[in-house]
């Protein structure tokens, strides 16, 4: 088993870390607040910083929101870098920029550590119940060293290529997503206004060509209106950012892609920027002047 650092005990990071904890390892993290109570149950204990984890840690994983946390948590002051020991291996679990992650690698490694890029699929419920999809870049070595304990996390784990492969994957996966999730929404609204019941709607679409995870999970969000994060709007609109800035620089069009990230912003407008993605079911609903299901 090993002494593992987790920086990030958001929504996904509370039960990855306990899946780490029940499987045996020893995790300790930086405090912050108040820790989940049943994490300190299971063992994990709290340090100063980033520095304290890495010189204690033989695996430090980072799942936190946004490229510049990442940047943070490893390089700024009493970062992990400082307290980092020869061959440490460093996971970062968060969807960040692909280009950031690859220089974030080489820091790393430099510094005599093993980066593994390592974002996850899956949502809060696929991070409760250990079923998360996992895209990895990494070397064949920072791979073979990392997926004992991703295991303990996902059940689909896919190791892509090189350092920032997992990441470029991860912005593939939520374009995917998002354009997933406002087809569902604009079905059911369409369904809807019709005067259709939306809830047989569904049924049936769930057994057809139109089949998926979105439509029987944010499907089944939309028509119950349940719009507690899961994963929230705001989250969903960094990394369609990514996308969209990688797209630019590739001299790409991603049109769906632009639409969605608009309707997520009008959802901001509203206040919405905490829903969960499959809000973006109220944006549409604006625009038509009407609420599914009524």
């Amino acid at each position: 088993m090993s002494k593992i650092g987790f920086i990030g005990l958001g929504i996904m990071g509370r039960p990855m870390a306990g899946h780490l904890l029940d499987a045996g390892h020893d995790l300790v993290t930086v405090k912050r607040g108040t820790l989940d109570a049943t994490l300190v149950e299971k063992g994990m204990t709290e340090l100063d910083s980033p520095r304290a984890v890495a010189e204690q840690a033989e695996v430090v994983i980072t799942m936190v929101p946004d490229t510049p946390d990442v940047e943070q948590v490893l390089f700024g002051e009493g970062g992990v870098a400082e307290g980092l020991k020869p061959g440490t291996l460093v996971i970062d679990m968060s969807s960040i920029a692909p280009i950031a992650t690859q220089a974030f690698a080489k820091r790393i490694v430099d510094a005599g550590g093993e980066y593994v890029d390592a974002p996850v699929s899956g949502g809060e419920g696929g991070a409760i119940n250990a079923a998360l999809t996992i895209m990895v870049g990494a070397t064949e070595e920072g791979f073979t060293r990392a997926r004992p304990i991703l295991e303990v996390m996902g059940k689909t784990i896919t190791h892509i290529g090189g350092h920032g492969a997992g990441q470029t994957c991860k912005v593939a996966n939520q374009i995917v997503v998002a354009l997933t999730i406002e087809a569902v929404a604009e079905g059911l609204l369409f369904a809807s206004k019709a005067g259709a019941d939306v809830a047989k709607v569904r049924e049936s679409l769930l057994g057809g060509l139109a089949q998926s995870k979105i439509l029987d999970v944010h499907g089944e969000r939309m028509i119950k209106r349940t719009f507690d994060p899961g994963f929230k709007i705001k989250l969903h609109q960094k990394d369609l950012n990514l996308a969209l800035e990688g797209a630019r620089s590739l001299d790409l069009a991603l049109p769906g892609t632009a639409n969605a990230q608009q309707l997520f912003q009008a959802c901001v407008a509203h206040g919405g920027e905490d829903w969960d993605h499959a809000g973006i079911l109220r944006a549409l609903e604006s625009l038509a002047d009407h609420e599914v299901g009524s």
